[in-house]
């Protein structure tokens, strides 16, 4: 027995000097340290030899148990050290490849747009996405019952609550007056909200920019010049456009602005209602109660607002004559731009 003991230990030491790693110290563990392990074996044995021979034997096997049971877990915490401090990855390998995005289409849309008025002269104003019903409607000469305030048609954030998500982004042009005094020249980029029926030419969330200049002295002219520079840097030279005259609480004269409509050369598609012609912007003179809520004199300045929906623009730019495909994440659709 005291042989075989002196065999296995031989063994156990050959067995420990081909370990490199943690598998390989666990294939140790299941051969010579389980309940069914080599030296279990061994302590099964035991009541087999002379009781003479038992304490020599049972010290032996005692001493090898806990001398292998001390190397395996002196080896097990180096290894578990190293696994903790080295990283897990082959650092050798070819590094992978991510493939580049693009901008949304609506984002190069509002991109080209916001470079345009730049060179135009204009600022770029920022406001939050929450307003209350002051900046989004009050001062901007929306009457109580006017039906845009309604839940039909707008966003509150609770029942009674005077904060809602805002509908256009007009309540920037309310800061801005209140935060500088004229000459102001400013566009107002942003995403707004609105209770709406989705449809191939409407979303209940869309991009808007708006434009708001004023100084002594501004006339509907200069509007009207400052709407067809965009329109010409924007579409080309050769578009056909026209005013109609419209209503906007918050000016007053206004007017909507038409194109020719691109998708169809003027023809007639469902996307411009069979008309050949597609709305672009609404505009106006900003209206002397509007200018009183922003701090500004009506009797000493004058000034014009416009705004833009945007993705009706990306439509005109790229040919797609449905709104909601630009949200529906088609990879076929987005990679053309």
């Amino acid at each position: 027995m005291l042989d075989e003991i002196k065999i296995l230990q031989n063994q156990i030491e050959q067995a420990f000097a081909l370990v490199r790693d943690i598998d390989t110290l666990e294939k140790f563990r299941l051969e010579y340290l389980v309940k069914k392990g080599k030296i279990q074996l061994l302590f099964d044995r035991l009541k087999d030899i002379p009781k003479e021979e038992k304490p020599l034997v049972g010290k032996e096997l005692n001493i090898l148990r806990k001398n292998t049971e001390e190397k395996f877990n002196e080896l097990k915490a180096k290894f578990e050290s190293q696994s903790k401090t080295q990283p897990n990855i082959d650092l050798s390998l070819p590094g992978r490849i991510m493939p580049l995005g693009s901008s949304h289409p609506v984002y190069q849309t509002m991109g080209r747009m916001i470079e345009i008025f730049i060179e135009m002269g204009f600022a770029v104003a920022e406001g939050p996405d929450i307003e209350d019903e002051f900046h989004n409607f009050d001062a901007l000469n929306f009457p109580p019952d006017h039906p845009a305030r309604d839940m039909q048609d707008t966003f509150f954030i609770e029942n009674g609550s005077n904060l809602l998500l805002r509908t256009h982004t007009s309540p920037v042009q309310i800061r801005v007056m209140q935060g500088m005094k004229p000459p102001i020249r400013s566009i107002m980029p942003g995403r707004v909200y609105r209770n709406e029926a989705i449809s191939a030419r409407s979303l209940a969330e869309f991009h808007q920019i708006e434009g708001l200049y004023i100084d002594r002295s501004v006339s509907f002219a200069e509007l009207k010049a400052t709407m067809m520079t965009f329109a010409r840097k924007m579409y080309g030279n050769n578009i056909k456009f026209r005013f109609r005259p419209s209503f906007f609480p918050f000016t007053e004269p206004s007017a909507e602005m038409d194109i020719t409509c691109f998708l169809c050369s003027g023809k007639g598609c469902r996307v411009c209602k069979y008309s050949g012609w597609l709305e672009i912007a609404g505009c106006g003179m900003v209206h002397p109660n509007v200018l009183i809520a922003g701090g500004i004199d009506p009797e000493e300045y004058t000034g014009y607002a416009f705004g833009f929906g945007i993705e009706r623009v990306t439509m005109l730019r790229t040919g797609i004559d449905d709104i909601r495909l630009l949200y529906e994440n088609d990879k076929r659709l987005l990679k053309q731009f």
